[in-house]
């Protein structure tokens, strides 16, 4: 088949969720023998590759800044986007039967829309998040909240073949208008199935990811302050960077913790493991999460994870509570605190679990079944 693949980042150029997603399955389509071109915006040198195996890679805009510097989506870049992913489908749509892309944002969704009407490929789209009304108006103001959600809502009523990778997202997606088949697919999980026994863990509380707003991060300091009350070994890790850094930076040294929490911004893989691999736990404190695949790496390690109860976090059907984490009833110092005490309490009997939640759902919520899932769709729909 050949397959177009539309996002408007590429890993490792741009670092998240949805990046490894399409750069994986691009590549993995591509070893099965598809002609796979990935469209984007240029986020590498001119005259370099953007170094994605066995896949074309168009860019149709050119470098652009996404985020204000409060960590919010720009307006801007998206619609250039997507009248650049408008022109190139108008022009080369019928070389593809199948055209792949992200819902956000959404420009790109209404532009391969347009489109097909010309060329007649097949749409397929990923709803990694579906944001309620109220959020919309909360992340943009009432206004603009408003022609956010009027635009998610257009694009939920488009002709097509719609993927989830959460329970939550696809029940939004009905709930918000789709007609459409939706379908949950299995995972995103790309490491290792088998690990050695699980390690004793070290009274060492860790977060991998973004320092945005929604992730919540300044909230980890309070928990630590709390905790640490009745467990003083304890210690911290904050792995990442955005702009809530420097929130969390002033939280650290307000409350003496220099010498207690570590943040060393964007680490390598292998840092990533070997603290991963004998941490207390995983604490992931955010609002909102199209899947957390965090906590299924923590997992693999036996390293259970602390998730917190929020409508939009996705994260949450990923965590069997007092299995392989906790799910806390919220970011408070207390609650986050109070699960990692249970933690710490639990001791290899959590880790054991974890593990074995781990090896139970590893196939499950493995990239490979995914990949097998589109696929097959995919086939279907020629």
């Amino acid at each position: 088949m050949r397959i177009c693949l539309v996002y408007d980042c590429i890993y490792p150029h741009t670092i998240g969720g949805a990046e490894r997603w399409y750069r994986n399955l691009g590549e993995r389509l591509a070893e099965a023998g598809h002609e796979v071109t990935y469209i984007t915006r240029r986020q590498w040198p001119k005259g370099t590759d953007a170094g994605v195996p066995g896949v074309r890679v168009v860019p149709v805009t050119g470098e652009m800044s996404l985020y204000t510097p409060g960590g919010r989506r720009k307006i801007l870049p998206p619609v250039v986007f997507g009248l650049g992913v408008f022109w190139h489908l108008l022009r080369h749509g019928r070389d593809y039967d199948i055209v792949h892309t992200a819902a956000f944002p959404y420009f790109s969704v209404i532009a391969a829309a347009a489109a097909r009407r010309v060329h007649g490929f097949s749409l397929f789209v990923d709803w990694h998040e579906v944001w309620t009304r109220d959020y919309w108006n909360e992340y943009l103001g009432r206004a603009k909240g408003f022609v956010g959600w009027a635009i998610q809502r257009l694009c939920l009523k488009i002709r097509q073949r719609a993927f989830c990778f959460a329970r939550m997202t696809a029940e939004r997606c009905r709930e918000e208008g789709m007609r459409d088949p939706v379908t949950v697919l299995s995972g995103l999980y790309t490491g290792s199935h088998t690990r050695s026994a699980v390690h004793e863990s070290v009274p060492l509380v860790m977060f991998a990811g973004r320092h945005i707003p929604e992730k919540r991060v300044p909230d980890i300091v309070p928990a630590i302050v709390r905790a640490r009350l009745q467990l003083p070994e304890l210690r911290c890790v904050i792995f990442g960077d955005g702009p809530e850094r420097e929130r969390v930076e002033e939280l650290v040294v307000a409350n003496g913790l220099e010498d207690v929490i570590e943040l060393p911004g964007f680490v390598d893989g292998e840092r990533i493991d070997e603290t991963m691999s004998r941490a207390l736990c995983m604490m992931l404190p955010s609002r909102r999460e199209g899947y957390g695949m965090v906590v299924v790496e923590a997992a693999s390690w036996g390293t259970p994870s602390i998730v917190v109860a929020d409508p939009d976090n996705a994260a949450t059907e990923l965590v069997d509570d007092r299995e392989n984490g906790i799910v806390a009833a919220s970011t408070s110092a207390d609650d986050l605190a109070s699960a990692i005490l249970e933690i710490h309490a639990a001791g290899m009997d959590l880790r054991e679990s974890t593990a074995a939640w781990f090896q139970r759902n590893a196939p499950r919520v493995a990239l490979s079944r995914s990949v097998e899932q589109v696929a097959e769709i995919y086939a279907r729909k020629r």
